[in-house]
């Protein structure tokens, strides 16, 4: 007689498939029994491992937690729990796991390194480990790479805070690899529409556009964009709330708001990553019936303070090189439009000293372009027309993943353009061509003939909106969540919003926001837990709940980090004690998270 129990182990597993749903032993037998068993495991075993029959593929498969997003939050998460002896499998919709920090952004920010414990501590000090290994530096000599001031370790410093998407790939998967019970899943996206099965506000399967079904006791999203909370029914929000929603006074729109102050010193609204003053707007200068160039908004945009949907600007986190020999020159796409960077060409014209051109940063280069190990960089926006693709991603949160394709795309054809016409475009400057054109893509990034990244940088798209809601006033000090998870340190920090033009005629950006945060603050347990009425085995660990200005300091990669750790303790508390996370109770959270070196004060 055959029992249907423990066959997986004698299976190869594919990389990136699931693990086997269902799984055979023989049991003991003699003569033709025997023989026969023998013949029904080998059969079996050729059919699952040759590829996916639909009749083994559509079972059910099931585990303690179910982690969608292959973020770094998801990865700590899945690590978490598996190292408190849960089953757990790792959806990613895409085929790279890491998100941002695999996908560009190796310019750690996170404003005070202490904040930073647990798993995501081991990640920055593996990556200081693999740097210390002679042969992983190909490209230049470890001693001749300083990297960057405020990120930069220091002498006998445990951990390092700069590094390449290779460098972040390869941790990674050597940290998941030494963690038994967690299964991959790369390329299964989310039915968004009818894949979140639900029973008295309980989440009992989840199903792919492929049909594959996932069981779990709890589940975890782990999106940039927040899919498995919005397709389960949980309160949510996007763009920005009017400052008389939460008394704050960084949200809402900032037109105008050079004179607002934090805790008695200017905040940097709107001055950093503008244009230069008589930027003309229109196609013909001076000529409004002429209409206006691309990507400037016709709309005046809005009361300083109020409210709207729209968010803050996108962008590849470009990794550049300047080694010949691993150096992909920028190339023209095919999809360039001269007018597209007409603002390009006019900002420098309006100039007229490239020298003072702004008064901070390198004047006339519009990038953040920081040192990366082996001559590489984390390339970010800067100044005021760059590599954010101002006002192109408001419909990107709930648009269908067709669409958010397109948008990705779009940015990828904006930037290029970008590249190529700084660095040989005749009207921009000679000394930005020669400096822009030194640099390229790698050879030995990402894996595309092109060498630029799959992963846009999301900087914010749906939030949670639950029982507790991270604001400014958290951030500055002022209320201080009595339930820490994690500690968040880095500026309040939005990027722009939208473009339009001014009173005076002229082309500005609007909602750049640099608040400052006078110290490491706490990060509730209640603002990653939905409301209990809305789903009582879910956590969301990246899109919380949070106002814009508020999640404008928690969303660092390393605080992400953070929070997927802690939502792991959290889920497995949970299991263990077949409750809801809303009841997980907070001492008992408490207990783990010290234990598993988490900082929390």
């Amino acid at each position: 007689m055959l029992k249907i129990d423990n066959f997986r182990d004698s299976c190869p597993k594919r990389l990136g498939q699931e693990s086997l749903p269902i799984s055979i032993n023989a049991a003991p037998a003699k003569g033709a029994k025997k023989c026969l068993a023998f013949f029904l495991q080998v059969i079996l075993c050729a059919i699952l491992c040759m590829g996916p029959s639909p009749k083994v593929f559509s079972q059910v498969t099931g585990y303690d937690l179910v982690v969608y997003g292959g973020t770094s939050a998801g990865i700590t998460a899945a690590i978490q729990a598996a190292r408190m002896g849960k089953q757990v499998v790792l959806i990613e919709s895409g085929n790279r796991l890491g998100g941002l920090t695999t996908g560009g952004l190796g310019q750690t920010d996170i404003g005070n390194k202490q904040a930073i414990g647990g798993i995501a501590r081991e990640f920055y000090q593996n990556i200081k480990l693999y740097y210390d290994q002679p042969e992983n530096w190909i490209w230049q000599e470890k001693k001749n790479y300083k990297g960057v001031a405020y990120s930069r370790s220091e002498e006998g410093e445990e951990t390092m805070w700069t590094f390449e998407p290779s460098a972040a790939l390869h941790v990674f998967g050597e940290m998941i690899r030494k963690e038994n019970g967690i299964d991959i899943v790369y390329g299964e996206r989310l039915d968004r529409k009818m894949g979140v099965k639900m029973d008295n506000q309980i989440i009992t399967s989840l199903t792919m556009e492929s049909g594959k079904h996932y069981h779990g006791k709890v589940y975890i999203d782990a999106t940039y964009e927040g899919d498995l909370m919005a397709a389960a029914g949980v309160s949510y929000t996007t763009g920005r709330e009017a400052n008389s929603q939460y008394g704050e006074s960084l949200n809402g729109v900032q037109a105008n708001a050079y004179g607002v102050t934090l805790r008695g010193k200017p905040a940097r609204n709107g001055r950093n990553h503008n244009f230069v003053d008589g930027v003309d707007p229109y196609i013909v200068p001076g000529n409004p019936d002429s209409g206006l160039l691309p990507y400037i908004s016709s709309s005046v945009p809005g009361i300083d303070g109020s409210g709207d949907e729209k968010i803050q600007a996108y962008c590849f986190r470009m990794t550049l090189t300047d080694h010949p020999k691993n150096r992909i020159p920028f190339e023209k796409p095919a999809t360039y439009h001269e007018s597209n960077y007409e603002l390009l060409f006019r900002n420098y014209e309006a100039a007229h000293d490239l020298e003072k051109m702004y008064d901070y940063g390198v004047p006339y280069l519009p990038w953040a372009n920081s040192a990366m190990p082996n001559r590489k960089t984390d390339t970010n926006n800067k100044h005021g027309f760059s590599t954010d693709f101002i006002g192109q991603n408001y419909t990107y949160p709930e648009a269908s993943y067709e669409e958010r394709e397109k948008i990705t795309q779009a940015h990828r054809e904006y930037q290029k353009g970008l590249m190529w016409t700084l660095a040989y475009h005749p009207r921009i400057p000679k000394l930005v061509r020669d400096e822009v054109s030194r640099w390229g893509t790698c050879k030995d990034e990402y894996g595309r003939e092109d060498g630029w990244p799959e992963q846009l940088y999301i900087r914010e798209a749906r939030r949670m909106v639950s029982d507790y809601v991270m604001t400014q006033h958290h951030c500055e000090g002022l209320e201080v969540a009595e339930d820490p998870i994690a500690l968040g340190a880095y500026g309040m920090d939005s990027h722009h919003v939208q473009r339009y033009v001014d009173a005076n005629g002229f082309v500005k950006n609007e909602g750049n926001v640099e608040g400052r945060v006078p110290g490491p603050y706490p990060i509730s347990y209640r603002s990653i837990v939905p409301k209990k009425t809305e789903a009582g085995n879910l956590l969301v660990p990246v899109c919380l709940s949070a106002t814009h200005i508020g999640f404008g300091s928690i969303r660092m990669e390393p605080v992400f980090m953070v929070l997927g750790q802690s939502a792991g303790i959290a889920a497995s508390l949970a299991i263990d004690a077949k409750s809801s996370v809303q009841a997980v109770p907070y001492q008992l959270l408490r207990n783990e998270l010290i234990t598993y070196r988490q900082r929390l004060e």
